[in-house]
């Protein structure tokens, strides 16, 4: 198998730059997520690498080769497209067997589809044809489609987000196995960051063309390199609150409507007076009922029931609101009660208001 590199590889469309100075390294049996918002870049990257587009600037290499200006079937990639793209005249089994013929005899191609089908529970489907096929029976083909050649890159265009929530879910546990059992070099882009922090090793996050940051999941939740990454993780998303930061006995002291609270150490984090965005996650709130040390006085605004928590909108006396996720076991307070807020020191992010990006020591909370 062979390590996939990209070098300073550059796109535009006219005035429209997709990629911009990327470069990212994809050794053999990783998996590299490719995650941001719509529009972001990452189906054009993609694209890139298979030969359908080829980029401006910049080189891509597999095993230390470039590929650029090869034709698609020479560059050894297999992709699964995120609307499936089955030959629709083709049974399912002729649809994983069509990517592998021109490589292997029928008796061979034939094993190989019963193989990878039986790991993916689609043998009972073969016959199939493409129409009488679920979407999660689709996606399954798709892949063993795109697993079936051995590639020495896989790119996986978003594949799971046409299909229901239970296989979707089920996918992220058994994807993984499978994937590295390929042993083949992995791409997968989503827009789902739960999706991302799942099924990869290393998550790089593409934002208007750029790579804002590539680290591995738990680094990227507790300590992203930006406002704009970190509010691409976690649901509800990360507080914000502007900041002027001062030295008071050893502690910097940041103004939160009207309440002084320690952001951290002097140490932990660079000097004072540096306009800043305070940056703290919802799991990392308490609501109390009475005053303490570092609480800020606010009131709820609504409760809302999600999934396991309840979420609560908080306003405090400058207008400023925030979303405070409570566990199940806490006491819930009700709309338009007055509560005080409080997180603990090391649960602060501060980013510089100028450059959105993070300043000071990491953050050390893992996630959630």
């Amino acid at each position: 198998m062979a390590r996939l590199e990209l070098t300073a590889v550059g796109k535009a469309f006219g005035p429209v730059r997709c990629a911009d100075n990327l470069s990212l390294t994809v050794e053999p049996g990783e998996i590299v997520a490719i995650f941001g918002p719509s529009g972001s870049g990452k189906t054009v990257l993609l694209r890139m690498i298979a030969g359908m587009f080829e980029p401006d600037d910049g080189d891509i290499l597999v095993g230390g080769q470039s590929i650029v200006g090869a034709p698609p079937e020479r560059r050894g990639i297999g992709m699964a497209f995120q609307n499936f793209a089955l030959f629709p005249h083709m049974t399912a089994r002729d649809n994983i067997a069509s990517g592998l013929r021109a490589k292997a005899g029928g008796g061979e191609a034939a094993s190989r589809v019963r193989s990878i089908s039986r790991l993916l529970k689609i043998e009972h489907v073969l016959g199939h044809m493409p129409r009488e096929l679920s979407n999660g029976q689709k996606q399954r083909t798709a892949l063993a489609r795109a697993l079936i050649g051995n590639p020495d890159v896989l790119l996986l265009d978003d594949p799971l987000r046409n299909v229901d929530a239970k296989l979707r879910y089920e996918m992220r546990l058994e994807l993984p196995n499978l994937l590295r059992r390929s042993s083949a070099a992995v791409l997968y882009v989503t827009q789902d960051y739960r999706e991302a922090m799942a099924i990869a090793d290393r998550i790089a996050v593409l934002i208007d063309g750029h790579l804002a940051q590539v680290a591995r999941p738990e680094e990227i939740y507790a300590r992203p390199a930006s406002v704009a990454v970190a509010r691409l993780f976690g649901d509800p998303s990360i507080n914000l609150a502007e900041v002027v930061p001062v030295v008071d006995q050893g502690w910097l002291i940041g103004d939160i409507a009207g309440a002084r609270v320690r952001l951290g150490p002097l140490d932990s984090h660079p000097a004072d007076h540096a306009p800043c965005w305070l940056g703290v996650r919802p799991d990392d709130l308490a609501v109390l009922p009475s005053a303490s040390e570092d609480a800020v006085p606010a009131r709820v605004v609504a409760v809302t029931p999600m999934h396991e928590r309840a979420v609560l909108l908080l306003r405090f006396a400058d207008g400023t609101e925030w979303l405070a996720a409570q566990p199940p076991d806490s006491p819930i307070a009700g709309a338009d009660d007055g509560v005080f807020v409080r997180f603990a020191p090391e649960a602060a992010l501060l980013f510089d208001r100028a450059t959105g990006l993070r300043v000071g020591l990491p953050h050390r909370r893992q996630a959630a």
